[in-house]
């Protein structure tokens, strides 16, 4: 009984963290929008994280091998960052956005969103399928709060975003950070860099 209090206590401290990460970024992703789009922004971004979990934990074992996923992910969040500093750049502060021309295109936003999902969802599912330890109910239990909390903290992040445009600039530095974790990672898993043994438990 012990030992499963705490396989569901490390499970929502997992979910807690990474469902963090994951939320900033539709957090900064819907803050462009309309309140209207912006809902319709977190909800893609809550479905795709959903669909993309349950993808990989079927097949997590079987991705583990292929460490090269987390310098592509790593890559693609760069890439998502140099993005979302453009578009807040240019849009700088949008109260409550009436026309069109004023939000970033809504498909590419959607993108955006979908691809954070995959690679901040790997994450999220090494480390559930990784605490539940073989348990099938734990490892249900842990995705279906990393969705909850997503969508949760992803709606508050992007309405105090549209009040504190400066929040927006922490966050991005918060996901480039994470994105040089996973391709240090990646290259320290391949063997192609080499750093010291205290510091391996951040990558």
């Amino acid at each position: 009984m012990l030992e499963q209090s705490l396989i569901l206590l490390q499970i929502i401290f997992i979910d807690i963290i990474l469902a963090a990460d994951n939320a900033i970024i539709i957090g900064l992703i819907a803050a462009n929008f309309a309140p209207k789009n912006r809902k319709q922004i977190i909800l893609w971004g809550v479905a795709g994280a959903l669909i993309f979990k349950i993808i990989f934990a079927v097949f997590a074992t079987y991705l583990f091998e292929f460490y090269f996923i987390k310098i592509l992910g790593g890559l693609l969040l760069i890439w998502i960052v140099n993005d979302l500093r453009k578009d807040l750049f240019e849009i700088k502060k949008v109260k409550s956005p009436t026309k069109k021309s004023k939000e970033p295109s809504y498909i590419q936003s959607v993108y955006k969103v979908l691809f954070a999902d995959i690679t901040i969802s790997f994450d999220n599912v090494i480390g559930v399928v990784g605490a539940a330890k073989g348990n099938f109910s734990f490892m249900i239990f842990g995705l279906v709060l990393s969705v909850i909390l997503t969508g949760a903290m992803a709606t508050y992040l992007a309405n105090y975003i549209q009040k504190h445009l400066w929040i927006a600039y922490i966050g991005l530095g918060f996901i480039l950070l994470v994105a040089i974790q996973l391709v240090i990672g990646g290259l320290v898993d391949l063997d192609i860099l080499s750093i010291n043994e205290q510091f391996k438990k951040y990558f």
